[in-house]
């Protein structure tokens, strides 16, 4: 019987108890406070169901903290149970590999047991779904102890005069914290796990020879200049802004204060519709498409000058691969976040604006330059670093249609790399996380949130700046 309950999903069985507690917690609390109120027992400071949700709150709140325990310690749990009853052959096995036989072992058991020939293998795979069973029955008591415990005391406290409406209030305000707490604590956890291995990684590497270093051969741990990877994410993310910034603002523009409502209502849609598109469809297209188009203007541009007589040799790269077609993708693809963000951004200025640059005669035209824009101007701005931030993050484009040459060139047609695709390559296959390759990963991850912070630290003084003047 254990060892069948050890096959049942925990997960669901968890929150169908939840729900079953609370529905249950909710209906006697509700039911005895309105008791109270039909025999007249006093004047209530909050409704019923208030009572029902203060009731129900710390029923659910302890056996939720148990199921968090067990979902954060139960499987280390089994494990070190599972280890101390192993034959003592494995104690000579070294860490890694003994981890690597219980995580086999967690797979068998995560999938039913295992059926195979290997009788020991078999033998303790059964053992850890009869451990697992175990904790799992041993949860399922202490997280129904508890709520029984927390259903009782809150059940006491259901009176007239108790104030349950500000108890659940108060609750409700701790959650949201607590989620507010919970994305702060996941920020500082991505920053402070970069920031650790990153320094690990210059302990071995100067600093300076990574940032200002020319040469990139990471995948040999020989040379580690990330001047190339920092060159190659800015030309893409300039070519890509140089396309949706003018394209994704003027369309802002038309659609804002030209555009009737039939038109806004069908093109809109159509612009918002490239965000939903797959990065890796833009790949697709850059490279069956515009890559080839490009290389086969340059070679035209190319045999022109040669025959012209103005070069002996190609003036352009014309390499199968480009920067130059990356970027032009990675621009169709950030137009609607400088569309969508500038549209809503221009319609929140308020009409007596508009009204009162009428009424001193200014045209239509010159109302959009001297008065709406002025005054959606930090909006603008932020949707326009938003867009550089997603296009300096940017990878599966680059990856299929920019190449993965560390170089620095200012030739638009030739293959050049990114910071992200470096990070893919480091980070694919195996890895060793001593080795400086990989480490280096985790330095140019920081490079990536820094620049990325200083855009969005910029954005926010734009905006605190020009507020003041036009609020």
């Amino acid at each position: 019987m254990v060892q069948q309950l050890g096959h049942l999903p925990m997960g669901w069985l968890m929150l169908a108890l939840l729900a079953m507690m609370a529905s249950g917690a909710f209906f006697v609390g509700r039911v005895q406070a309105e008791r109270f109120s039909a025999a007249g027992s006093g004047r209530f400071h909050s409704r019923p169901n208030y009572h029902g949700y203060y009731v129900a709150m710390w029923t659910v709140v302890p056996a939720l903290v148990m199921a968090m325990a067990y979902g954060l310690l139960g499987d280390d749990i089994v494990r070190a149970l599972l280890r101390r009853e192993l034959p003592a052959s494995f104690s000579a096995m070294p860490p890694i590999e003994l981890s690597v036989y219980l995580d086999s072992i967690s797979r068998a058991a995560s999938q039913g047991g295992f059926s195979g020939s290997d009788r020991i293998f078999s033998a303790i795979t059964n053992r850890f779904l009869e451990l697992q069973g175990v904790i799992k029955t041993v949860t399922i008591g202490l997280t129904t102890l508890c709520a029984g415990s927390g259903f009782l005391l809150a059940r006491r406290r259901v009176a007239p005069g108790f104030r349950a409406r500000n108890k659940v209030e108060g609750g409700m305000e701790a959650f949201l914290f607590l989620c507010a707490a919970v994305a702060i604590a996941t920020t500082v956890g991505i920053v402070a796990s970069l920031l650790y291995e990153s320094l690990r990684f210059f302990a071995q590497v100067p600093i300076w020879d990574f940032l200002l270093g020319t040469r990139w051969n990471a995948q040999t741990s020989a040379e580690f200049g990330a001047l190339p990877l920092f060159f190659g994410t800015f030309m893409i993310a300039l070519i890509a802004m140089l396309i949706a910034a003018p394209v994704g603002l003027f369309a802002a523009i038309y659609l804002s204060e030209y555009a009737g409502p039939r038109v806004r209502g069908s093109v809109k849609p159509i612009l918002e519709v490239l965000a939903g598109i797959p990065t890796v469809v833009y790949g697709f297209f850059a490279l069956l498409v515009v890559a080839p188009t490009i290389r086969t203007i340059a070679v035209w541009i190319n045999m022109t000058l040669i025959n012209a007589g103005v070069t002996s040799e190609p003036f352009l790269a014309a390499q199968p691969t480009s920067a130059l077609a990356a970027g032009l993708v990675m621009g169709i693809m950030v137009i609607p976040f400088v569309s969508s963000l500038s549209d809503d951004v221009i319609n929140a200025v308020p009409q007596t604006l508009r009204d009162a640059a009428y009424a001193m005669g200014a045209t239509k035209s010159e109302t959009v330059k001297h008065v709406v824009l002025p005054a959606a101007l930090p909006g603008i701005i932020a949707s326009l670093l938003l867009a550089v931030s997603r296009a300096i993050g940017e990878t599966m484009i680059v990856v299929m249609a920019a190449g993965q040459r560390a170089r620095i060139s200012a030739d638009p047609t030739a293959d050049l790399t990114t910071i992200t695709v470096q990070i893919v390559a480091l980070l694919t296959g195996e890895t060793e996380f001593d080795s400086p390759k990989t480490l280096s990963a985790f330095a140019l991850g920081l490079v990536l949130f820094v620049i990325t912070l200083i855009f969005n630290l910029i954005a926010l003084r734009v905006v605190q700046k020009y507020r003041e003047k036009y609020d």
